[in-house]
Parts: C-alpha cells; sequence; structure tokens
C-alpha cells in the first residue's frame, strides 16, 4: 500500500491547535495541580520523616498485625539509612495529589458506565486506549502544554492511572445483586437513593480494588514522570541510568519497591475484612 495515513500529522496539529489557541486554560489547570500538590508535600515535609513512619507502622499493625507493622519499621528505617527520605516523601505527594484527581474523575465515570450502557460502550474503548498506549507518550504532550516539572508528571500519572477505578467501579456496580436493586426500588428508593445506599455500599469491595490498582499504577508512572522533572525517588532512578551506577539504581529501586509494597497492602486490607484477631 503506497498511501500512508498520516495519524501523526493529525495528531500533531491538533496539540499544536490546543496550544495555541486554550487561551490560559492549561495554565490554570497547571497552576491548580502545581498548588494542591505543593501542598500535599509540604503537609508531609512538615512532618518529621520518623512520624510518618509511625503512621504507617501504626496502619500496618491496625490493619495486618504486628508482623506487617515491623515489616514496615524496617522499611522506613533502610530508607532512611539509604538517604532517601526526602525523595520518598516527594514521591509520597505525587502519588497521593494524582490518586486524589484519579479518584475525583474516576469514581463518577465509574458509576455513570455502571448504570448506564450507552456510557460504557463510549468510555471503555476509551479507557483501553489510556491503558496500552505507552506511558512514555503520554510525557510529550503533557511537557507542551505544562512545561517540565511535577504538573506534567501528575497528568502524565492521572492518565495512565485512572483506568483502573473506572473499570472496577462500573463492575461493581453491574455486579449488585438485582434482589437487592430489586427490594430498594420496592421500598420507593429514588436513583439516588438506591446508588449510596444500597450499590455503593454493594460495591465497596471493587471500589477499594480500584483505589489500590490505581496507587500503583500512579507509582509505576510517578518514577517514568521524572524524565519530565517530577522529582522523588524517579530521580534517582533515573540518575543511576544515565550513569550506569548499579549500587544506585538498586537502592533507589529496592526504595520503590519497599513503598510499593506497603501501600499495596495497606489499601489492599480495606476491601477485604479483616480477621477477628
Amino acid at each position: 500500500m503506497s498511501y500512508k495515513l498520516p495519524i501523526g500529522n493529525w495528531v500533531a496539529a491538533g496539540v499544536d491547535w490546543l496550544e495555541h489557541n486554550d487561551h490560559g486554560l492549561f495554565d490554570k489547570i497547571g497552576k491548580v495541580i502545581d498548588a494542591s500538590t505543593g501542598l500535599i508535600e509540604s503537609g508531609l515535609a512538615f512532618i518529621p520523616f520518623w512520624l510518618l513512619a509511625l503512621i504507617f507502622i501504626g496502619i500496618g499493625y491496625w490493619r495486618l498485625g504486628w508482623k506487617f507493622a515491623l515489616f514496615c519499621a524496617a522499611s522506613f528505617l533502610l530508607i532512611a539509612n539509604m538517604g532517601f527520605a526526602n525523595q520518598t516523601v516527594v514521591t509520597l505527594a505525587l502519588i497521593f495529589s494524582a490518586t486524589l484527581i484519579s479518584l475525583t474523575l474516576g469514581i463518577p465515570l465509574g458509576i455513570w458506565a455502571g448504570r448506564n450502557d450507552s456510557a460504557e460502550a463510549v468510555i471503555r474503548p476509551i479507557l483501553d486506549f489510556m491503558q496500552t498506549m505507552p506511558a512514555f507518550v503520554y510525557l510529550i504532550p503533557a511537557a507542551m502544554f505544562f512545561g517540565l516539572g511535577r504538573v506534567p508528571g501528575v497528568i502524565a500519572t492521572v492518565i495512565f492511572a485512572m483506568p483502573p477505578v473506572v473499570r472496577l467501579t462500573s463492575l461493581g456496580i453491574r455486579q449488585v445483586n438485582k434482589e437487592q436493586v430489586e427490594a430498594g426500588i420496592a421500598f420507593g428508593c429514588t436513583p439516588t437513593q438506591l446508588l449510596f445506599k444500597v450499590q455503593i455500599p454493594s460495591a465497596m469491595a471493587n471500589l477499594f480494588a480500584g483505589i489500590n490498582q490505581t496507587i500503583m499504577m500512579a507509582l509505576s508512572m510517578v518514577i517514568i514522570a521524572s524524565m519530565v522533572g517530577a522529582g522523588g525517588l524517579g530521580n534517582d532512578v533515573l540518575s543511576s541510568i544515565s550513569r550506569l551506577d548499579i549500587g544506585l539504581g538498586f537502592e533507589s529501586g529496592l526504595g520503590v519497591v519497599l513503598l510499593a509494597i506497603m501501600l499495596d497492602r495497606i489499601t489492599e486490607s480495606f476491601g477485604v475484612k479483616r480477621p477477628v484477631r
């Protein structure tokens, strides 16, 4: 076939048009995201690292018992010993900011898709595109619209991390027992009451699973987002690659792994019933 569709040119032209006709919209969005992320980072930085560790240890003991609490203590001691305390705080701020935006947008979309077949038919292929497009590609338009720094990192992370919570929220709503829904309608529930008193409580396990997956994907993406200056542990990972420093690469990667395990186990525990101890 001699003719090639100029898809890349169309996309580039669309991005250029948005860049030149946004009338300050992206600047306003960037300022809001930068301010919120900076506020979260300042709040976490204000807390001494040992107190942040105690918070994780306390939650770990509450949700998963003394063994996991001991693991959290050892993890934070190791992270501090390797000199990654400040980078860990920055990474947590980026994760929390991106996750908050993802949940704010994703949960309502998931509820809408779960209750409306037409919405599901439109949203599902968009989610497929968001999840399968290589993560590095999101950094290009994000950097063009918002410059370098944590804002494009958060934007790219939101795009990459939001699909799981939308999918699992929609799945949870659709898997609610039909008898429960019919009983709610029979007792005179309005659509809003049916949603908040029947469907959402019944879908909480899926909802927390979506939150867990969103946090995990956000963590993986903020490491990649260091390429546009997002900061955090990703900077050390990127630096180790550019300098071929296997020691720094292993240490920074180990910090990411420990943080991922703690966040994964803690958030996962909220989606299941705890055994009586």
